[in-house]
């Protein structure tokens, strides 16, 4: 049978033929697109007539098809349903991919060609794919010299093992540090679906008897919230964190990629790695950086020393670690009348994802959705839903990927499987996945609030790939600066509770009730509390990974675990009471998907959203206008100008930071 990723599919959309694809497709695919890719480059290089945008850059551009179908697909497969299969072959295709991009950033022919041509009477996007591209191959360092070329293919080589390396032993972990109970009296205070669900995890895992309750990716674990005893809490606490430990592998794995990516960056004539990541963000520069983190910081501790101080009380004597969620919980129900376990009843998936999320854009877009059920996917779990613009034109494919299975890595993402490209005559298909708990048998997928924020959260993103309306698929969608790429996710969140929003969707599963109108005042009322503990952590994360990618070429971490702790604390965190969103050791946004030296970049982005909601309170709320002028001047631009300019175009200003200090509850902080 052919190779289904070789040729363009025929099916809507170019959707990928997921019946008959297997780890032999994507391999042979990627190998032979590699080469085919290589030979138009080549073409390109021995082109007699003199270089023009169209056989330079473009024919750049629109080379490698095969290499890209292959590679979207399997990137966005590999994340969500990592089979022993696709694990086996995913060290060599990555190790492929970074080969690739070497041969193409590092050929000096074909880099001279580009910088040959007079760019001056380019104009728009034109103008943009032109720098954007030179400016990545001087990033990637095509002017070093031949023999540090070389070095910096090896440095690259390395890296790539090394990430795929760390992403499979953090699922590995992941997997193993998974705490079972045998008695369901351990268990108390969960939902009775809860309880159920571990024990059908247990039963699934193999064991003969009790409960099994998973771990997600963050330090923090959900259940924590609701468990009754102190002990039972401990014990996941503990498991969590101790996926970060000398006892793991990832730990060491992550130091030496951290010291490798310093190694490459004063190859490339960069300080340190940060420096090489904010030549293509909207920060300024590192100092500025470490800044803000540090400004925030200061106040976001002081908020959390306050909040411990309350918890002790309500607790009656000094708490622990492990012990923070579950009273923090009983603040919302005491003081705000919210408990986040009882809310779960009101946040059944489909409720919150089609009377939510879509009729939400719809509302403020005037797009609608259609299930499809004719489109093979890789899992039975995935759903696939047409969207048409307001007008009834096709506009993109939508998938979600809403529960947790083993073979899926922790956390939750947006990716996009086709990019919107006029130039390539191709429109979006995006994916939405998360790791919500799937229920027992016969029972509803129930969402925690912070789970129905994360969708609406993840179709912010999809938004901004499915809006997108350029030409070039490398300028398409999500391909902006790092720092920006969370706005537009970030804003999508304040419709989760908006009073137009909330009400068609937060309806009791069993009972058809709607959440009381008060009840909501409450949680709006109670978002500030937690924000000292729900900043803390996130800091100390961002810290960490500016610490890590902040060390200059030649430093020797003969013990990863003492820096991390020696950072965290010089930083001025409490990690014994307060542990940063994730360790090292588990820190994937960093060490496997692409986020090195960014994690700041959602609080940098806090403070363009924060503005932005504003701007949609002072202009009406829930508008088409509205959300016609935020799609036509931010979402559907991508990375096709400045998105900083872009922003003051929708806003007619820059960004204010006071916002977010509101929102973040850190004004007048001490």
């Amino acid at each position: 049978m052919q190779n289904p990723l070789l040729t363009p599919s025929t099916r809507p959309y170019q959707w990928p033929a997921f019946d008959q694809l297997t780890a032999e497709h994507y391999l042979e695919a990627v190998q032979l697109g590699a080469a085919e890719q290589l030979e138009e480059l080549q073409r390109v290089i021995d082109d007699v007539q003199a270089p023009t945008f169209e056989n330079t850059f473009l024919a750049l551009e629109s080379s490698g098809q095969a290499l890209r179908r292959a590679l979207m697909t399997y990137f966005s497969v590999i994340s969500a349903h990592g089979t022993d299969e696709l694990r086996a072959v995913q060290s060599e295709i990555s190790s492929i991919w970074s080969k690739q991009e070497d041969a193409i950033y590092l050929n000096q022919s074909l880099y001279s060609r580009l910088q040959a041509l007079d760019l001056s009477g380019l104009e728009g996007e034109d103008a943009r794919l032109a720098d954007q591209t030179l400016k990545n191959f001087q990033l990637a360092g095509a002017g070093l010299a031949d023999t540090e070329k070389e070095k910096l293919k090896e440095l690259n080589a390395k890296l790539a093992e090394l990430s795929t390396q760390f992403a499979n032993l953090v699922l590995e972990n992941q997997n193993a540090h998974a705490v079972h109970f045998e008695d369901a009296q351990e268990l108390a205070g969960l939902s009775s679906q809860a309880i159920e669900s571990a024990a059908q995890a247990a039963n699934q895992a193999g064991h003969a008897s009790g409960y099994l309750l998973t771990l997600v990716s963050p330090s923090q674990q959900p259940v924590l919230e609701s468990l009754d005893s102190s002990e039972s809490r401990r014990k996941v606490f503990n498991a969590s964190l101790s996926r970060g430990t000398e006892n793991n592998p990832t730990i060491h794995v992550a130091a030496e990629m951290a010291q490798l990516r310093a190694e490459r960056a004063a190859l490339l004539g960069f300080a340190n790695h940060a420096e090489t990541v904010l030549a293509q963000a909207t920060a300024p520069s590192t100092v500025a950086v470490a800044e803000r983190l540090a400004e925030l910081t200061k106040a976001a501790t002081a908020n959390a020393r306050k909040e411990a101080a309350v918890l002790s009380m309500v607790a009656g004597a000094e708490i622990n670690a492990w012990d923070w969620k579950y009273f923090s919980n009983q603040v919302l129900r005491d003081k705000y009348s919210v408990d986040s376990e009882a809310l779960r009843d009101y946040f059944e998936l489909d409720r919150v994802l089609i009377d939510g999320v879509f009729a939400t854009a719809t509302k403020l877009f005037g797009i609608t959705f259609t299930e499809r059920f004719d489109l093979p996917t890789y899992h039975d779990d995935v759903r696939v839903f047409e969207v048409f613009d307001a007008d009834g034109t096709p506009l993109a494919i939508y998938t979600g990927d809403f529960l947790t299975r083993d073979t899926k890595k922790g956390g939750a993402w947006m990716t996009s499987l086709r990019d919107a490209s006029s130039f390539l005559d191709e429109r979006p298909i995006v994916t939405n996945t998360l790791n919500i708990t799937p229920p027992a048998p016969g029972n509803p997928v129930l969402l925690s609030l912070d789970e129905a924020n994360t969708l609406f959260h993840e179709f912010g993103h999809a938004l901004h790939g499915m809006f997108s309306n350029g030409k070039y698929a490398s300028l398409s969608g999500t391909s902006v600066p790092r720092d920006f790429v969370e706005f537009p996710s970030q804003v999508n969140e304040m419709w989760m509770l908006h009073e137009d929003v909330v009400s068609g969707y937060a309806v009791h599963h069993h009972s058809g009730e709607t959440l009381d109108a008060s009840l909501i005042e409450k949680i709006r009322a109670a978002s500030l509390w937690g924000q000292g503990f729900a900043t803390t952590e996130y800091l100390a994360a961002s810290v960490l990974d500016w610490e890590w990618h902040t060390i200059s070429a030649g430093t020797v971490i003969d013990d990863p675990l003492q820096f991390e702790q020696d950072a965290l604390k010089r930083a001025g965190f409490d990690t014994a009471m307060i542990p940063p969103r994730y360790r090292t050791g588990y820190f994937q946004h960093i060490f496997a998907n692409g986020y090195s030296a960014g994690y700041y970049s959602y609080i940098w982005s806090e403070v363009l959203d924060a503005d932005t909601v504003q701007w949609f309170e002072e202009n009406g709320g829930l508008m088409r206008e509205n959300g016609n002028r935020f799609r036509e001047e931010l979402l559907s631009r991508g990375n096709t100008r400045d998105p900083l300019e872009s922003y003051e175009l929708f806003r007619g200003r820059t960004a204010w930071v006071e916002p977010l200090l509101r929102r973040r509850g850190l004004v007048n902080a001490e």
